[in-house]
C-alpha cells in the first residue's frame, strides 16, 4: 500500500514549513512603511527591518554555513544583523540598530530572499544529521519568537508617537480570545516531573525533563483583569511600599509609574491604553497587559495571593487547569530563570542561544495573542527582566490550597493531555501507542491476541515455553530478573518456573494499579522470591530498588514492544538498560520477524475490525478522560507497511475536513491527515544486529519460531 502523502517526503515537508514560517512576518511588514520599519524606541527594542534581517542572518550562520566551502550572501551583514553571539566577533550594539540606515529594506529583502534560495536548494538535498534537524527546527522557532518581538517593538514604537497612529487595522491576533475561567483550582502536588522530554522540538532551557516536589496549592483558572488592575490602583497599589520589592519600589519612584504601560486616565478620568490598532478604553473585563514582574508581585501582595512558581504553572496547566493560559498573555512566575539539573546547552555557537543569560531574569510561562500558533506548550520557559513591561504579559495569582474546589487530576491523565497536544501540534500528528492502554484499551488488545489472524502473542508464547529453559540455564545461579514494561507479568510465568534459582525479580511498568495487582499473584504463586515493583516509564530514567540480592542482573523485554519504539528510541532505551542492569547483564529480547506483507496487514487489519477498535479507543479515551470532541465516526483505522522503515505504521485518517478540541486547543484535520499511532518495525538477524551493537549489546542466540516467525534474542552486555 502507498504512503500517505503527508509522510512520503520529509524534505518536502520541511520546505513547505520553512515557507510557512519564513511568510509570516513579512506579513506582519507589508502594510508598513520603510521609516516605521526603520526606527528603534528604546534600548530593549529593535527596529522592524533589523527583524526581518537577523532572522536571514541567524538561518545562514547556524545552518547554511555549517556546509563545507559555504560563502556567505555578504560578509558584511554578519556584524549588522548578529545580536549577542560573542563567537561570531563584532555586532553593533542593540541600542544603536536603529542606527544602521543601511543596508536599505529593499537590500535586506533582497539578503532575505537569497538566504531563502540557498535554503530550499539545502532542504531539497535534505537535512543530513539529528544536529542538523535541531538546528532547522531552532531555526523555525527562533524566527516564530521574532514574529512576536517584531509586534512588541511596533507597538513601543507607535506609543511614542503624539499621533499614536493604528499600525493594523485589527490586532493581528493568532486566534479568538480564550474564554476567561472562575476561581481557584487546589493541586495536590507531590513529587511531578516538568520540562521538556526527547519528543518533539523544545529549547534547550526547557531540558532535561526532571523531578520536583510541589506543595499543596490553588491556582486561579483565569487571569487578572483589567478590572482588579483599576482597584489596585483606585487602592493606591503604585503609592504603597509594603506592597512592592525593594528593587520595585526604586523602579517605580525612578521611573513614575503609576499604571501599566501605554495606560493613561484621560480628561474625563477614563482609562484608554494604547494598542496596534491605535489607542482605545481599557476594558475592565480583559486580561491586564504590559505589567512588569515587579508590578505583578505588587498586584498579588495587594489581592493577598502571590505569583506561581513555573512548576506551579507548568503542572496546572498540564492538569488542564488553566482555562487561559495559552494565547492572551505571558504568565510571570516567581522563579528566577535558572538552569535546570543537568542542563546542556546546545553545541556549537548556538549554546549562547538561552544559557547565557541565566542570571537577573524572571521566567514567565503561558503564551500570548501575538505568538505564532503552534510555537506555545507547557514547557516553555520565555524569560525577560523583572521591570519589562513592554512585552505581552499578564498575571496569574496563586494561593494556599483551601481556596480551591476540586482535586487535581490523575498524574496519568495529566500525561496523557500533554502528549496529545504535543503529538497533534506536530507537522505530522502522532501519538504514542502507550496510550492505547486505558481499561477498554487493555481488553481490546486482549481480544486481538486471541485473533486467528494475530500470531505474534500465541507464537512468542510456545517459543518461551520451548526456550525458558535453555536461557535460564544462561542467567546462572542467584541471578535478579528484571522485566521492562511487565504488565499482568502472564508470560514472564514461563521464565520464573524454568529458573528455579533466580534470586529476585522486579516488574517496571507505568501502571501502579498493574503492579499492585501482578505482586500480589506472584507473592502467592512465588513465596520464596524476592519481588519488587518500580513504577515509571521505561524509556525514562529508571533506579532499581536497592534492596536487591547481589547476583547478575537479567533483562526481559517480550512482546516484540521494541518495534513500537523509532530506531534512535529503541537504542537510547538498550542503552539505558545496559547501564542499568550492569557491566555482565543479559537481555532477554522479543521481536517479530520481517515477513510476507499480506500476513502482516491481516495481523494489524483484521476482518473481524478488533484492530481498528483498539486504535479508534484512544480518540474514545480522549473524548472521555479529556473532554475532547472527536467524532469517531470521521475516523477510520489504516495499517501500512512501510518497507523502507520495515515497520507496520497504524494511522486514524481523518475522512474529511474537520478541527478537534484537546484541552482547550484546537486541531484542524483536513480530509485524508492522519494520526500516526503506532509503528511496529520487524527484524532481520542483521537489522537486530545492528540495533544491538549501537546499544552496546552482543547477540548471543537467537531462537525462531516456526512460520509466521517471531524471534527471542539474547543479548549480552
Amino acid at each position: 500500500m502507498k504512503a500517505s502523502p503527508k509522510t512520503a517526503c520529509p524534505a518536502a515537508d520541511d520546505a513547505a514549513r520553512y515557507r510557512e514560517v519564513r511568510g509570516r512576518m513579512p506579513a506582519l511588514a507589508a502594510g508598513l512603511t520603510a521609516e516605521d520599519l526603520q526606527a528603534q524606541s528604546m534600548p530593549d527594542a529593535s527596529p522592524g527591518k533589523w527583524h526581518l534581517g537577523h532572522v536571514s542572518w541567524f538561518f545562514e550562520t547556524m545552518l547554511l554555513g555549517r556546509r563545507e566551502g559555504y560563502a556567505p550572501v555578504d560578509a558584511e551583514l554578519t556584524l549588522i544583523l548578529n545580536s549577542y553571539y560573542e563567537a561570531l566577533g563584532e555586532r553593533v550594539a542593540r541600542p544603536e540598530r536603529g542606527l544602521m540606515t543601511r543596508p536599505s529594506l529593499d537590500q535586506i529583502m533582497t539578503y532575505r530572499a537569497e538566504v531563502d534560495r540557498r535554503m530550499e536548494s539545502l532542504l531539497a538535498d535534505g537535512l543530513r544529521d539529528e544536529h542538523e534537524r535541531y538546528l532547522f527546527e531552532l531555526g523555525l522557532a527562533h524566527e516564530e519568537q521574532h514574529c512576536e518581538l517584531f509586534l512588541m517593538d511596533l507597538l513601543h514604537l507607535m506609543s511614542r508617537s503624539p499621533l499614536e497612529p493604528a499600525a493594523y487595522e485589527a490586532e493581528p491576533r493568532q486566534a479568538a480570545a480564550p474564554e476567561a475561567g472562575q476561581g481557584f483550582a487546589r493541586v495536590e502536588g507531590g513529587l511531578v516531573e516538568i520540562g521538556a522530554g526527547d519528543a518533539g522540538f523544545a529549547f534547550d532551557n526547557e531540558k532535561p525533563r526532571h523531578q520536583v516536589f510541589v506543595e499543596p496549592f490553588a491556582v486561579s483558572r483565569g487571569l487578572a483583569t483589567n478590572g482588579r488592575w483599576l482597584t489596585f490602583i483606585e487602592d493606591g497599589g503604585y503609592e504603597r511600599p509594603e506592597l512592592w520589592l525593594s528593587d520595585g519600589w526604586a523602579t517605580v519612584r525612578a521611573e513614575g509609574w503609576s499604571a501599566p504601560l501605554y495606560w493613561r486616565r484621560e480628561a474625563d478620568g477614563l482609562w484608554t491604553t494604547m494598542t496596534l490598532a491605535g489607542r482605545r478604553a481599557v476594558d475592565p473585563s480583559e486580561p491586564v497587559r504590559h505589567v512588569s514582574f515587579y508590578e505583578a508581585d505588587a498586584f498579588a501582595r495587594w489581592a493577598g495571593k502571590r505569583l506561581p512558581s513555573e512548576a506551579e504553572w507548568e503542572v496546572a496547566a498540564q492538569a488542564g487547569l488553566l482555562s487561559d493560559g495559552f494565547g492572551e498573555v505571558w504568565q510571570w512566575t516567581a522563579s528566577a530563570y535558572l538552569a535546570y539539573p543537568r542542563f546542556r546547552p546546545t553545541p556549537g555557537t548556538a549554546s549562547e542561544y538561552n544559557g547565557k543569560f541565566m542570571s537577573g531574569q524572571q521566567v514567565l510561562r503561558g503564551s500570548s495573542w501575538a505568538t505564532p500558533a503552534g510555537h506555545e506548550r507547557a514547557t516553555y520557559r520565555n524569560f525577560f527582566p523583572p521591570s519589562a513591561r513592554w512585552a505581552f504579559s499578564g498575571v496569574r495569582l496563586a494561593d494556599e490550597p483551601a481556596l480551591a474546589e476540586r482535586p487535581l487530576e490523575p498524574v496519568q491523565t495529566q500525561a496523557f493531555r500533554e502528549a496529545m497536544i504535543e503529538g497533534l501540534s506536530r507537522p505530522r500528528k502522532a501519538t504514542s501507542p502507550k496510550w492505547f492502554y486505558d481499561a477498554r484499551g487493555s481488553e481490546l488488545f486482549e481480544d486481538i491476541t486471541r485473533l486467528e489472524a494475530y500470531y505474534p502473542t500465541r507464537q512468542e508464547a510456545a517459543l518461551l515455553e520451548r526456550t525458558a529453559p535453555r536461557l535460564a540455564e544462561s542467567f546462572g545461579p542467584g541471578a535478579v530478573l528484571v522485566e521492562f514494561g511487565s504488565g499482568a507479568s502472564e508470560k514472564t510465568r514461563k521464565v520464573l518456573d524454568a529458573a528455579h534459582d533466580l534470586a529476585a525479580y522486579v516488574a517496571i511498568d507505568i501502571s501502579p494499579d498493574a503492579l499492585r495487582e501482578a505482586k500480589a499473584r506472584l507473592e502467592t504463586a512465588y513465596p520464596d522470591l524476592v519481588i519488587r515493583t518500580v513504577a515509571g516509564d521505561f524509556l525514562s530514567p529508571l533506579t532499581l530498588p536497592a534492596d536487591l540480592p547481589e547476583g547478575r542482573r537479567v533483562g526481559l523485554f517480550p512482546g516484540s514492544t521494541i518495534g513500537n519504539l523509532e530506531p534512535d528510541e529503541a537504542v537510547r532505551f538498550l542503552k539505558g538498560a545496559r547501564d542499568l542492569l550492569g557491566p555482565d547483564a543479559l537481555f532477554v529480547l522479543g521481536v517479530d520477524l520481517v515477513k510476507d506483507v499480506e500476513v502482516l496487514e491481516r495481523a494489524y487489519d483484521d476482518p473481524e475490525g478488533v484492530t481498528a477498535a483498539f486504535n479508534l479507543n484512544l480518540l474514545a479515551r480522549a473524548n472521555r478522560e479529556l473532554k475532547s470532541d472527536f467524532d469517531l465516526a470521521a475516523f477510520r483505522h489504516r495499517a501500512i507497511w512501510n518497507p523502507a522503515r520495515s515497520a507496520v505504521e497504524m494511522h486514524l485518517e481523518s475522512t474529511r475536513p474537520q478541527t478537534v478540541h484537546v484541552g482547550g486547543r484546537a486541531f484542524g484535520f483536513d480530509a485524508g491527515e492522519t494520526i500516526h499511532t503506532e509503528s511496529s518495525r520487524k527484524f532481520t538477524e542483521a537489522s537486530l544486529r545492528e540495533t544491538a551493537s549501537a546499544a552496546g549489546w552482543t547477540l548471543e542466540r537467537l531462537d525462531v519460531s516456526p512460520d509466521p516467525s517471531v524471534a527471542l534474542a539474547l543479548l549480552a552486555a
